[in-house]
């Protein structure tokens, strides 16, 4: 059987974001022709009537929901704090522990900054340059930035607003060993299996199933794996994470996904047997702003 093709399409509602200073560095990768985009995120709020005191008016501004995902992958056993703003704690009474993401529904604007903290300490800030014109899931992920220092680093990127499930791949690792994502049919009664390599710094989109994930090292040999369940409408994370520590301690790779869905949620629908791969968006060189 042949595998899947891939195909390259145009996005328009997505792209990374990075910044960097003297403490740390945010890390971007540049979508079209490595063209350095200096703002990330822009939302304009519309009005089509501008007089909105005038009699009889029926036309308001336009507002757009903005989720926010944040994902931990920054490696160590202190959970973190997200702050925006100096006092409001996003996640409330419950850090992140390491290999975590949680959504919010927050209202943002841009010039918010979004502050991380273990314990009393700041490990960084992500500062909101602008905001999409439409309904998006803002991602947002802190980790290591090196192998020998603790500064810390963000990747961000923003999902279009797609039919399909849309899959970000993202390589948070930070050391010398070698390993490539792939994607394939989860086992079943009847499924004839394919498999797909993946490109870390990309985006794609997937049809409705449940698969499998795998990190292959050089070697051949499978270093880490988890499932993906699915589903159109959605937005997915897979992390490949951990650090080969020059000082301290060192972690594993490891592959997180998420959201995690339940398998019951596709009992509605028909899986397709063959899987499909579009890719969104290859980011093909990465820059320092």
């Amino acid at each position: 059987l042949e595998h899947p093709r891939i195909r390259a399409l145009k996005q328009s509602g997505g792209h990374w974001r990075s910044k960097s200073n003297t403490m740390f560095a945010f890390f971007g990768f540049v979508l079209s022709s490595c063209t350095v985009l200096t703002e990330s995120l822009r939302h304009t709020s519309q009005h089509i009537n501008p007089d909105r005191h005038a009699a009889g008016t029926f036309v308001k501004a336009l507002e757009f929901k903005h989720r926010l995902r944040v994902c931990n992958a920054y490696p160590g056993t202190q959970a973190i704090d997200i702050y925006k703003g100096k006092g409001d704690r996003l996640n409330g009474d419950a850090p992140m522990p390491y290999k975590s993401c949680k959504d919010f529904v927050t209202p943002l604007k841009s010039g918010d900054k979004l502050e991380f903290k273990i314990g009393d300490a700041n490990a960084g800030t992500f500062s909101i340059s602008d905001l999409p014109n439409n309904d998006a899931v803002l991602f947002l992920v802190i980790h290591r930035h090196d192998t020998l220092s603790t500064a810390v680093a963000f990747e961000s990127h923003v999902f279009a607003n797609l039919l399909n499930a849309q899959v970000a791949i993202i390589d948070t690792y930070k050391g010398a060993a070698k390993s490539e994502p792939r994607i394939m049919d989860a086992p079943g009664k009847g499924k004839n299996s394919r498999s797909e390599e993946l490109r870390f710094e990309s985006v794609i989109a997937v049809n409705p199933g449940v698969y499998d994930v795998t990190l292959v090292g050089s070697d051949g040999k499978t270093k880490a794996k988890n499932s993906l369940v699915a589903r159109n409408r959605e937005s997915f994370i897979i992390l490949r994470t951990g650090v080969e520590a020059k000082m301290g301690p060192s972690y594993p790779q490891e592959l997180v996904v998420y959201p995690k869905l339940d398998p019951s949620a596709l009992h509605s629908s028909a899986v397709p047997r063959v899987m499909m791969l579009s890719v969104l968006a290859i980011l093909g060189c990465a820059v320092w702003v």
